[in-house]
């Protein structure tokens, strides 16, 4: 197995040691060196080559976002996984990091013994480095500036084949008509995707855009409010009682449920936002989102599938196809983890397979049928 050579950076020395004995005890991975500002980080990117930094933001001289514009020029740059305190001012810089194209965040724990910090930070951590290991053919296949490794088409890709389904299609799926609603799944790289992909929506859009992006409170509040400032449409962190409008982008708010329920007219649609439990320790959930677009809006609706670790989405993408929705599905090549989308496609369930940058394109013609 390849060793993955890992930077950590924090100015704190605690954080230093627990992120590399966490980093230390995962097999496979090799902490080459330590730096405690970004001016001595880059310095050591440059001479010890690691495959991936922990990143930490607020450090003195050269912060955690100077150092990732930084690495956007360097021709292989390490693979970025932040630190980010779970602060209004941590959320906004970490949703700008992850703009850039760094992979993922670690929260950092604000208080507890150093025992539950560095279990916290594994638990947090060891999911991501095993993302970076199956996608290491090599660890470059993965770059901070978000770009694709080479041209893709632009034409949906065919579906598979596959010799069995993992999970159940209809055969006789209901008959479409134009959607109503979109429903998008997203997770890791998903800040990076969306703002890509958000702005290419015209104002003009005429139908309603719900949002699970997997993250914590706070950090849902600060995507919204910088996708709301690149994009032609109004995007907000759902709220409880939201009425559903056309042209609006409605994101789940972190460590919260949100599903559809009809309002008082039996004609309106709202947003309900609520504490059930985690569905795929998930919260909030793609599944639970998307069971509830199947339900109020058959044969009306699209689900679009995205970048992200793990396989939520799934199971409600499958209800949705039964009840007639369009299934679109990113494309291995611009995934930043090949998670969510791999098995709708593998199981059929997609019927466009699309790269990141015609994603909008495709949601447009499922809307102006």
């Amino acid at each position: 197995m390849q060793t993955i050579k890992a930077v950590v950076v924090d100015d704190t020395i605690v954080y230093r040691k627990i992120v590399g004995d966490v980093l230390k005890a995962i097999p496979g991975v090799e902490v080459v060196g330590t730096a405690n500002n970004g001016k001595i980080a880059l310095s050591k990117i440059k001479t010890l080559k690691p495959d991936i930094i922990t990143l930490d933001i607020e450090m003195p001289e050269v912060n955690g976002i100077e150092v990732l514009q930084e690495l956007r020029n360097m021709d292989q740059p390490p693979i970025a996984v932040m630190l980010s305190t779970l602060t209004q001012e941590g959320s906004e810089m970490t949703i700008r990091a992850l703009e850039l194209g760094a992979f993922d965040f670690v929260p950092k724990p604000e208080d507890g013994k150093m025992a539950d910090n560095m279990l916290k930070v594994k638990q947090a951590i060891e999911p991501i480095i095993k993302a970076i290991k199956r996608r290491k053919g090599g660890v470059s296949a993965f770059s901070t500036t978000g770009k694709t490794a080479k041209p893709v088409t632009a034409k949906p890709v065919v579906r598979p084949k596959t010799a069995a389904p993992k999970v159940a299609v209809p055969k006789k799926p209901l008959i479409r008509s134009k959607s109503e609603i979109i429903g998008i799944g997203i997770s890791t790289g998903g800040p990076n995707a969306l703002t890509r992909m958000i702005p290419m929506l015209p104002a003009n859009f005429k139908a309603p855009i719900l949002i699970v992006q997997h993250m914590p409170p706070m950090f849902t509040a600060s995507l919204a409010n910088s996708l709301n400032n690149k994009s032609k449409l109004e995007v907000k962190e759902a709220a409880e009682g939201d009425v559903i409008e056309a042209g609006k982008v409605y994101i789940a708010p972190g460590g919260k449920q949100m599903k559809i329920v009809a309002g008082a007219d039996g004609l309106t649609r709202k947003i309900k936002i609520t504490d059930d439990p985690p569905e795929n320790s998930c919260k909030p959930s793609v599944d639970y989102l998307f069971r509830s677009i199947a339900q109020h809006y058959v044969g009306r609706s699209t689900g679009v599938i995205m970048t992200g670790m793990g396989s939520d989405g799934t199971k409600g993408l499958a209800q949705m196809k039964k009840n007639g929705s369009t299934v679109i599905a990113q494309d291995e090549e611009t995934c930043t983890v090949f998670g969510m989308p791999k098995e709708p496609i593998e199981s059929g369930l997609a019927d466009v397979i699309a790269p990141l940058d015609k994603i909008a394109d495709e949601i447009l013609k499922t809307v102006t049928l």
